[in-house]
């Protein structure tokens, strides 16, 4: 039987809230620290199947969270399209050739490199009970484009958006290619055992209204129409970070069955302004769990009382921070558990 995160994704509002947090496999657990202090670096623990997984379901047996959000990295993509991929420690991801310099043409597939990650999905459903979800992702095609043009992050995306501008047929064709291989990427995650699965658009704050509605919205409805029409059971979950009231029309154009919010929306706005029973997902500030204390409890109770007219499952409005304390982590649990409609 469904759990109540895929229940919830799927349209019911229950009188409880499922919760999962984002990033919440990963630095914050003093069991992960260990494992990657034996393991190396974060690029190989990704491609350890056995050890992803191990990572993926440590917040389950240590929270009991509702869905298990699997550990890879939205960069996959970029990497089996043929860019070469490294973490490098203190600056983050980098991504070689820049599509700023060389030609898409110019990459050759290596569509072999997503397989370990479907390993990881089996084994990590193998290992979950019959009622926690197990979430698949993929970047969303306008953020994984900003790492292979650039080759990195940054603060504005001001390479991609000028490549956009300055040859937009061009730009389009990195869309279309990461589209196609986003596609039978979740398609392949679902296979191996993806109940749901989530679309990250990190940066799609960055770009203004006609930009969005192009490298955006576009191409999330041709993700989320092909995922659906070969899984039409999958919820598709979109999160587009910092859209703010471009929110409204991603949620009524793209088709993802629920949308996630991030700390800068007020959860009132969203609750009134987004489609009559479309699922939420979100939306307390990462910042005020790294804080705790009674602040951390009202703002819970603010954002799940704003969405009790529609299904919501209470999330983060963005990744878990690292030095967040478990304790705080366990008094957010047990606000939300405690909570009824």
């Amino acid at each position: 039987m469904p759990g109540l995160l895929l229940d919830t994704l799927r349209g019911r509002n229950a009188s409880q809230r499922p919760v999962w947090l984002m990033r919440q496999a990963g630095r914050y657990l003093p069991e992960y620290r260990a494992l990657r202090a034996e393991k190396g670096g974060f690029l190989p623990l990704v491609y350890d199947s056995e050890a992803a997984a191990e990572i993926t379901l440590q917040p389950i047996r240590r929270f009991g969270f509702d869905g298990a959000i699997l550990f890879s990295d939205i960069l996959i993509v970029p990497y089996a399209m043929g860019q070469d991929l490294q973490f490098l420690a203190g600056e983050g991801p980098h991504l070689s050739p820049r599509l700023v310099d060389t030609a898409l043409s110019a990459l050759t597939a290596v569509p072999d490199r997503l397989s370990p990650i479907y390993d990881t999905v089996r084994l990590v459903r193998a290992g979950l009970a019959a009622d926690k979800t197990m979430l698949g992702f993929a970047g969303s095609a306008w953020t994984v484009a900003t790492y292979m043009v650039a080759g990195e992050g940054s603060r504005d995306q001001h390479e991609t958006r000028a490549m956009a501008y300055r040859d937009p047929a061009a730009f389009q064709a990195i869309i279309d290619a990461i589209v196609d291989v986003t596609v039978e990427y979740l398609a392949g995650q679902i296979e191996a055992g993806a109940e749901a699965v989530q679309l990250f658009d990190s940066w799609a704050g960055s770009l203004a209204p006609e930009e969005f509605e192009r490298w955006v919205i576009a191409p999330n409805a041709a993700i989320a129409g092909r995922i659906k029409a070969r899984y039409p059971d999958v919820p598709v979950i979109g999160f587009p970070k910092g859209s703010g009231e471009k929110l409204a029309a991603y949620a009524r154009e793209t088709g993802v069955d629920a949308v996630g919010i991030d700390e800068t929306v007020d959860p009132l706005w969203a609750a009134r302004t987004l489609p009559a029973g479309l699922p939420v997902q979100g939306n307390l500030d990462p910042l005020l769990l790294l804080a705790g204390g009674a602040e951390l409890e009202r703002q819970t109770l603010r954002v799940l009382d704003a969405f009790a007219d529609r299904p919501h499952v209470f999330n983060l409005g963005h990744g878990i921070g690292q030095f967040t304390p478990l304790e705080h982590v366990e008094a957010l649990l047990a606000v939300v558990r405690g909570w009824r409609k």
